[in-house]
């Protein structure tokens, strides 16, 4: 960290640019051997499957959380976390303008199942926001009640979504929709399945590979973003809920823009509410790491940008209710309404900090 603090600013930013970079490829690596893995070791729809899924695809935002945790930037930490529930929301606008055809993404999912999953992600943001409301004072151990309750709501709700999943109660009549795969776990009739031509253990080590390079990426980007972030006079909780949440965010718009590009609309909308679900989850983790509870800190400014994510969210969940029928300049009205309301939050974000 003193190196990072001593070396200069265009430097910094090459070093910022070079972790930026390293994640998307690595994200890209790790999302296709972590798809082959599962087709091959078939861990099918049990909760250990997910949870698996889960964290492979969430390896950038814990590298960042546990390094800026250790490093006491507790801002950073739960700026990124929090802030990145609104970010990786946005990737759904990429997915709606590279969609093809007439109609919006919202439309073509016709599934019911991305509702539940967004109804998920609102129930344990709404306890992560709530968390920061304790005092640090009531804890167990180094780990707030709050952390350990939002993993046990996000567990819960895995297993009601993978018993909705068999319900035949649950599947709706959407014509003209396309909502292809709902999970990855489900082999697409035309693509072609991630390093077929690999053996498992070659598989193995690609992930292991992607996996370090995404680790020490996310410990580049955590300690060269708190430190620009500070000589441009950001608070570590803006820069966290934007810019870092962002560029973690590069391996969701490239698996995103690919499932949707393949006409896979449910999945690509499970995967953002999924690892949205996940990510507050990695709240325990930081507690462990900061060795306290870390919510507590999280402050208005995250508070702001929770409840942003919740808003973002549940307008997308409306929109694969109401299913809209026309696009304007390639985007369906949720999700300008989503392009709207995140420049308003993020205006807000900036005065609420102060």
């Amino acid at each position: 960290m003193q190196r990072v603090a001593g070396a200069g600013t265009p430097l910094l930013l090459v070093v910022f640019g070079v972790g930026a970079a390293a994640t998307w490829v690595a994200g890209v690596y790790l999302s296709r051997s972590t798809d082959a893995l599962d087709d091959r070791l078939h861990f099918g729809e049990a909760v250990g499957g997910m949870v698996f899924l889960a964290v492979a695809g969430s390896l950038p935002e814990l590298a960042i959380t546990i390094s800026a945790a250790l490093a006491g930037n507790l801002g950073l930490a739960s700026g990124n976390l929090i802030g990145g529930i609104a970010t990786q929301t946005l990737v759904l606008v990429l997915c709606d303008a590279v969609i093809r055809g007439e109609r919006p993404l919202s439309f073509m999912v016709g599934s019911l199942i991305p509702v539940l999953e967004a109804l998920l992600v609102v129930i344990v943001v709404t306890a992560t926001v709530a968390g920061g409301l304790l005092p640090p004072s009531n804890s167990i151990g180094p780990v707030s009640p709050a952390s350990v309750a939002i993993v046990v709501l996000w567990v819960a709700g895995l297993v009601v979504l993978n018993r909705v999943r068999k319900d035949p109660r649950w599947r709706a009549a959407a014509p003209e929709s396309n909502p292809g795969r709902p999970s990855r776990r489900v082999r697409h009739p035309t693509a072609t399945r991630p390093h077929v031509e690999k053996s498992t253990t070659r598989v193995v080590a690609v992930f292991v590979t992607a996996s370090i390079v995404t680790l020490v990426a996310g410990v580049v980007l955590a300690n060269s973003g708190s430190e620009l972030a500070d000589r441009a006079g950001i608070n570590g909780v803006v820069f966290g809920a934007t810019i870092l949440a962002a560029v973690t965010a590069l391996p969701e718009v490239s698996s995103g823009i690919a499932a949707t590009q393949l006409g896979d609309y449910q999945l690509a909308m499970g995967d953002i509410f999924g690892g949205n679900a996940f990510q507050v989850c990695l709240f325990l983790i930081a507690d462990l790491a900061a060795g306290k509870p870390v919510l507590p800190s999280q402050g208005n400014a995250n508070s702001w940008i929770g409840e942003l994510g919740l808003i973002l969210t549940a307008v997308y969940g409306a929109g694969i209710i109401a299913r809209p029928r026309r696009r304007w300049g390639k985007l369906g009205p949720d999700s300008i309404a989503v392009l709207a309301l995140y420049a308003v939050g993020v205006a807000g974000l900036f005065a609420v900090r102060q």
